[in-house]
């Protein structure tokens, strides 16, 4: 595994992610690690396995009609009415 040394850190920035890291009851070294893994920028390669991955979903269930995602919302907002 690699390692990164950041001199010269804001000492307030430290502070606000040691308090993070205090309130989800981890280290501040676990939650800079988290920070990292969360705003880890895209590449095409991540984009390629998304892409595959939603590919295999979908061919789950080649034939099955899906209900638009407006028509869902719409139902959620105004309640279900039989039609």
């Amino acid at each position: 595994m690699a390692q990164v040394l950041i001199p010269d850190l804001d000492d307030s920035l430290l502070r606000d992610y040691q308090r993070a890291a205090d309130g989800n009851g981890r280290s501040l070294e676990a939650e800079l690690r988290s920070a990292l893994q969360r705003l880890r920028p895209d590449t095409s390669e991540r984009h390629r396995d998304v892409r595959a991955r939603l590919a295999a979903i979908r061919a789950m269930t080649p034939d099955v009609p899906q209900t638009p995602a407006e028509r869902l919302v719409r139902e959620d907002r105004e309640g279900f009415r039989e039609a």
